[in-house]
This record gives C-alpha cells, sequence and structure tokens, in this order.
C-alpha cells in the first residue's frame, strides 16, 4: 500500500486503485483528528460516545483531503443490504448525529459522491469498475462474510451498472487479521463450510476468505489487493475493538472524481 498524508492527516491507498486519475480513495489511520481518548483521535463515528460536534470536525477533514462533493456514511448493522445509489438518487440532508441509509455497503456512478465505512476490525472492500465508472464500498464482518456480502456487492455491481466482474479492481483494508481473529464460539457462530479458513488455534483467515468469495464473483485474483495489515496489532494506526472495546472508528473512503454537469 501506498502512505500519504494531506493536512497533517495520514492515510492509506492501494497501489491497484490509486493508478486511476478518475477516483481518489483512502483509508485513514486514527490519527490526526480532533477526538479526546478514548476515540482518539479521528473518529468518524457518532453514537459511540464521542461528541457529535467534534465527530463533525473529523469528518470535515476527510472530505476536505478527497475533495469530496457529498460524503456518503451507512448506519452499518453487520447485515447483507446494499445501497445503491445512481446518478438520480438525491442525498438525503441527515441530523447530524443520523445516518440516513441502513445498509453494510453502498454503490455509485454519480460523480462527486464519496462512500465511507466506518471500521474498527471488520473490513472495507473499496471497489472500482473502470469500464462502467462505478465505485462501491463493503462494509464485512465476520457475519457479511459468512452472509457473502462482498459476492453480492459484485453482483449487485453487474446488475444496476452493467459492470463486469473481471475489469474490478479490489482492495481489502486493514482489519482484523488471522493472526488475531480468535473465535471460541466458532462451532455455534460460522457454519462449517468456512471452517477450513481457521487454524488449529481457533484463528480465522477471512482475509482468504474474501479473495475467494471476490474471485468466485468473476473479480480476477490479480485485480485483488489486500492490506495484510492487522488492527489489532497496529491500534498506534487504526482503531480496534477488539483490542480496545471503547475506541472509535476510522474511515475507509472512496469516490469518482469531480461533479458533471448533469448534476
Amino acid at each position: 500500500m501506498i502512505s500519504a498524508t494531506c493536512n497533517g492527516a495520514t492515510y492509506y491507498q492501494f497501489d491497484n486503485l490509486a493508478r486511476f486519475s478518475t477516483i481518489d480513495h483512502g483509508i485513514f489511520t486514527r490519527n490526526t483528528g480532533y477526538s479526546r481518548p478514548p476515540f482518539a483521535s479521528l473518529n468518524i463515528s457518532y453514537g459511540i460516545g464521542d461528541e457529535e460536534k467534534t465527530v463533525d470536525r473529523n469528518r470535515d477533514i476527510i472530505a476536505g483531503i478527497m475533495g469530496a462533493a457529498e460524503m456518503t456514511y451507512l448506519n452499518q448493522v453487520h447485515g447483507c443490504d446494499i445501497a445503491v445509489l445512481d446518478r438520480h438518487w438525491q442525498p438525503i440532508y441527515k441530523p447530524a448525529n443520523s445516518e440516513p441509509i441502513t445498509a453494510d455497503a453502498a454503490m455509485t456512478d454519480r460523480p462527486g459522491n464519496y462512500l465511507s465505512i466506518q471500521v474498527a476490525d471488520c473490513q472495507s472492500v473499496l471497489m472500482y469498475e473502470p469500464a462502467r465508472q462505478v465505485v462501491a464500498n463493503v462494509h464485512s464482518g465476520w457475519r457479511g462474510s459468512i452472509g457473502n456480502i462482498i459476492g453480492r456487492a459484485v453482483e449487485a455491481m453487474e446488475q444496476n451498472f452493467a459492470c463486469r466482474p473481471d475489469l474490478i479492481r479490489a482492495g481489502i483494508g486493514p482489519s482484523l487479521g488471522p493472526c488475531c481473529a480468535e473465535f471460541i464460539h466458532y462451532r455455534t457462530e460460522i457454519p462449517k463450510a468456512f471452517w477450513h479458513y481457521k487454524d488449529s488455534d481457533d484463528h480465522f483467515d477471512f482475509w482468504a476468505l474474501s479473495i475467494d468469495q471476490l474471485i468466485n464473483a468473476g473479480v480476477l485474483q490479480e485485480n485483488i489487493e489486500s492490506s495484510h495489515m492487522c488492527t489489532r496489532c497496529r491500534t498506534d494506526e487504526f482503531f480496534s475493538y477488539r483490542a480496545e472495546r471503547t475506541t472509535g472508528r476510522f474511515a475507509a473512503v472512496i469516490g469518482l472524481k469531480g461533479m458533471t454537469n448533469e448534476e
């Protein structure tokens, strides 16, 4: 991954996405924001105990760096619902402390609309199909992985925007790695079909599962990049619920640059 800094904020980019000038994206670290401990410092999530005005300021930092005309945040519920926000979709102006859309993935062909996933161990999966000019962002925790929200998102890109899976570029963001993804009660939580992703210490490799789900959906392996960065091991840069419990959420963002005359 590529490390970048803008206005003091540090974020990472995927090599396979950074080569496209038509999009911008970033996996933001927890640093250089306004939140106080235990949410220090670039927390972008409401409803977890941080001050709402502080979250607003943190979100403004990210919007400014991305040059976003619109920022879309989701009410993430660890489900498999997908928000399809095409060019005819109009932003829903909301109270500052709420999210207008309940879903765990979003996709759009609307330039200037940047999709943001809130992360603290779950995976963010950023996708871009350059021929149809469509971006998607997926929030996949272990429940989402079991429900194959990643494969469903690829299918939704295909159905709603005529995207070609073999052209999709995908990046799997920092998240709980196989080193730390221990599931003591996996026999009752995780279906047996997924147990081959488990090691002898009951740790699951959800990175490998996500890659397989992308490939099974038609994405080429050479078009997939994984950060291989474990949030629980890297609390200096990322929030981790497993490590800290009471903590913030960092942002994974992707969007098509600019606005067209049609908007």
